[in-house]
């Protein structure tokens, strides 16, 4: 019992000196190779609940079950139940880190139950709404080309370069943040592939199609020289995908265009990019892919989360069945 105390005690001052236990926390995802995104939520998530914890005089080490229960409570009254989720997810994550660590004896929340989340399917785009998201590029380029833009170049490399961007997403169905990364030395086009860093800095390879291959070499051999020349620095960019300025288009440009288009395009309410990462799961499934090879182009480390495409394509099948067969409604 002395020997366990007193390894903990250690634990404990080691933890102080390297900084607080939170601290410790992250440096410990950073060495996994958490994105900024999951540090900083993560970050806000448990600083929020040690506060809440201190705020109390409650020990975080060994909080009772009636302060758990009270937390949970308010997070719940406060948000969305994705976001208590995400909250809570950070919270027990640190929490088996301490336990780990020996910064603490267990994990107190182990014996408390989440709320369930409801399932939701994730929105799907048909394909000919794909090819009205591509119409709508072609529009634009059309009146650029025309004239009817005030820097017709520009608008011109802008639309041939959110072809490729639409292209290449929905060809290997690659997250917005691994497409704004994604760099020059990444492509190989007489291979069809685009090499990306997922979640947790996996590299994968993405296949491309003929259309998508098109679009990348039209942008690569017009759109993009124009755009680099509008750069205010000489050195060249190794980002794939440049703005206005010449210089490398971010998640939140990216956002910003892709958004624009499907409302040019008269797209339901709701859709984001993340809809064509949705479609192109569903799609290859539809076309007969195995799960696993989804499982695969998608970087999913678990087949469960590949797994809710299926469900995706069986309410698709039922919804052809429902509308197409006579006898499939009731006079």
């Amino acid at each position: 019992m002395g020997t366990t105390a007193g390894s903990r005690a250690g634990a404990l001052a080691s933890a102080t000196a390297a900084g607080t236990p939170l601290d410790r926390f992250l440096l410990s995802l950073r060495a996994r190779d958490a994105s900024e995104n999951t540090l900083r939520s993560y970050a806000t998530a448990v600083g929020a609940y040690l506060d809440w914890l201190a705020e109390r005089g409650v020990d975080w080490q060994s909080p009772g079950r009636l302060e758990l229960r009270a937390y949970l409570a308010r997070l719940v009254g406060s948000g969305a139940r994705t976001s208590v989720s995400q909250r809570l997810a950070a919270i027990r994550s640190f929490h088996r880190f301490a336990a780990r660590s020996g910064l603490a004896a267990g994990d107190p929340w182990g014996s408390i139950a989440a709320p369930r989340l409801p399932r939701r399917l994730p929105r799907v785009l048909e394909v000919d709404q794909i090819e009205r998201l591509l119409e709508a590029i072609d529009a634009d380029e059309d009146a650029a080309l025309h004239g009817k833009r005030r820097d017709p170049a520009l608008a011109a490399a802008l639309a041939v370069r959110d072809r490729a961007i639409v292209e290449v997403a929905y060809a290997a169905g690659l997250r917005i943040s691994e497409l704004a990364a994604a760099e020059l030395a990444s492509i190989d086009l007489r291979r069809g592939e685009i090499k990306v860093l997922g979640k947790g800095r996996k590299e994968r390879i993405g296949l491309l199609g003929r259309p998508a291959i098109a679009a990348i070499e039209a942008y690569l051999e017009t759109s993009r020289p124009e755009l680099e020349a509008r750069a205010a620095s000489a050195r060249a960019s190794d980002a794939i995908f440049l703005n206005s300025q010449g210089r490398p288009i971010g998640v939140r440009g990216l956002r910003f265009r892709i958004d624009r288009l499907c409302r040019r395009a008269g797209l339901p309410e709701g859709v984001s990019p993340h809809t064509l990462r949705h479609s192109f799961a569903t799609h290859l499934l539809d076309g007969g892919a195995d799960l696993r090879v989804v499982q695969e182009l998608l970087g999913h480390e678990s087949l469960a989360t590949t797994q809710v495409y299926t469900h995706v394509s069986a309410a698709r099948l039922r919804a052809a069945y429902a509308s197409a067969h006579p006898r499939a409604k009731r006079a």
